[in-house]
């Protein structure tokens, strides 16, 4: 094999390299009929940033498998304790009357149990079901065994979420025939590996996002493959939400510009595509749904915090103020960890009668834990008055950068940065190797019997550094945080004096 060939085959599987239905004119290097894979064809710069614009979609090969697993808490569950299997069951963050089910079994779901519904409505669907407190250590555990057994039959190009992961076929395989015995094998392989409840829906197409479309299809354990020649006719009988992208807003949007079907939204042009959504991400659709794969931008960081719902003995000031301590602390640890500085914090509490009240601050980047507590003390006297009963907290650093801009001092001030920088890594050396929450500050007291860990679907935790992420729902959007960028900012020096 050709040295430029051979080299290109791990950009080819990596899926960098994408079929174009064109060969390689170049005279120098051997000619591939399907894959562009010398720098001096003229269309190589552009094949290798952005897929060519085609309707032609016998071009496009089977590359994207995506796993998605069913009903994955509660699958967990049913696989450790085995006289839950067969049985209805919904997994809650926190075991009171008041809290709300983050997950269910499919038989659970039979019976309209779903997330979000509340455990005392839960109870009247089903009488018989089985109500759990949520065990994050045991599902991050399954998680990294459904890992190791899709890696034993292909690469994982990006593991999504907890329960999702993405994988791009090899060239060879890029056909129904190798496609289907892959996902049969990657289904025994999580059988064998992590257990027989653990079971998965895998869908396969010419890009990631029609693959995920296919996982949907069919569940659970299903097994659904959409080829190019169905395409877009197999499209033509979802609903617009069924769509990855798409929801409540943008479908209203959509139907206001007349495209009420997805038949519809397939024939508009790239052009009024761009103006309903606002901008590329029109043009994206408009290319998903004829196949290609885009490669989107590298993913930013802009913000990490951690939420928690109270148990009854925690609703109170002392409580969610400890607790909050320890989530900043493990905030900060994961600061430190990903080489952030924070720039803002955003403080929020969810009060009796659904109410929620929010506040932040922007202030000179830091991921000094003494220096955060400051100005979480400064935050927080700023609660409203009479404030007894909390039922959750969350904490938020935003604005995250890579750079400390507080390392340029005043004249005059002493930098005790470097002695800072020590502390926190001494810390955090501590509490990787002896174990979380053996060395905290003071503030956390009330709450390390309570620090559970909290899995958001789009990140997992790492048990080494930290307790867990938080469930989101007290997470500020980005209109509120725009509005807290105008206040000024809070100084050092004014936290410290508060």
């Amino acid at each position: 094999m050709p040295d430029l060939v051979r080299a290109a085959q791990p950009l080819r599987q990596a899926g960098r390299i994408l079929p174009v239905g064109v060969g390689n004119n170049c005279n120098t290097h051997v000619r591939q009929p399907e894959h562009i894979a010398c720098r001096c064809h003229p269309a190589f710069v552009a094949t290798f940033d952005r897929p060519r614009r085609t309707d032609d979609f016998r071009a496009v090969s089977l590359r994207a498998l995506i796993i998605d697993y069913n009903g994955f808490f509660a699958s967990c569950e049913q696989q450790e304790r085995p006289e839950l299997r067969g049985r209805p069951v919904a997994v809650v963050p926190v075991m009171t009357e008041s809290t709300c089910v983050i997950a269910s079994s499919y038989d659970a779901r039979a019976r309209g149990i779903k997330v979000g519904t509340p455990v005392s409505e839960a109870r009247q669907l089903c009488p018989g079901i089985v109500i759990i407190e949520s065990r994050p250590e045991v599902y991050i555990r399954y998680h990294q065994k459904l890992i190791t057994a899709v890696e034993t039959c292909l690469p994982i190009t990006e593991v999504w979420s907890i329960d999702e992961v993405w994988c791009t076929l090899p060239p060879d395989w890029q056909n129904r025939t190798d496609a289907l015995a892959t996902s049969r094998k990657i289904k025994t392989a999580i059988r064998l590996i992590a257990g027989e409840c653990l079971t998965c829906s895998i869908g396969v197409a010419p890009n990631a996002w029609l693959a995920k479309i296919a996982s949907d299809l069919e569940k659970p354990d299903g097994l659904v493959v959409i080829e190019s020649e169905e395409l877009p006719q197999r499209l033509f009988p979802l609903k617009l939400r069924d769509l990855p992208g798409i929801g409540g807003n943008m479908e209203t949007r959509l139907r206001t510009a007349g495209l009420d079907t997805v038949e519809k939204l397939y024939a508009a042009s790239v052009e009024k595509l761009r103006h309903i959504w606002g901008g590329i991400e029109g043009e994206r659709m408009w290319e998903r749904l004829r196949g290609t794969e885009v490669p989107l931008p590298p993913k930013r960081t802009s913000s990490l915090g951690h939420s928690h719902v109270l148990p009854p003995h925690l609703r109170n000031l002392a409580g969610a103020e400890a607790t909050l301590h320890r989530l900043l602390q493990k905030a900060s640890m994961r600061l430190r960890a990903s080489g952030f500085y924070a720039g803002g914090m955003h403080l929020a509490l969810r009060l009796s009668g659904h109410k929620q009240w929010s506040t932040a601050a922007t202030f000179t980047e830091t991921q000094d834990t003494l220096e955060l507590t400051r100005i979480f003390n400064l935050l927080w006297v700023r609660r409203p008055s009479g404030t007894t009963a909390i039922h959750g907290v969350g904490v938020t650093l935003f604005d995250l950068g890579t750079t400390a801009g507080h390392t340029a001092m005043l004249p005059g001030i002493v930098d005790n940065g470097d002695k800072r920088a020590g502390l926190n890594a001494a810390l955090d050396h501590i509490n990787k190797k002896l174990g979380k929450n053996t060395v905290v500050f003071g503030g956390a007291l009330g709450a390390l019997d309570y620090a559970p860990v909290r899995i958001a679907f789009n990140r997992i935790p790492d048990l080494q550094i930290e307790e867990g992420d938080a469930s989101g729902d007290l997470r500020p959007n980005d209109d509120e945080l725009a509005r807290f960028r105008l206040a000024p900012r809070v100084s050092a020096l004014s936290v410290s004096a508060s």
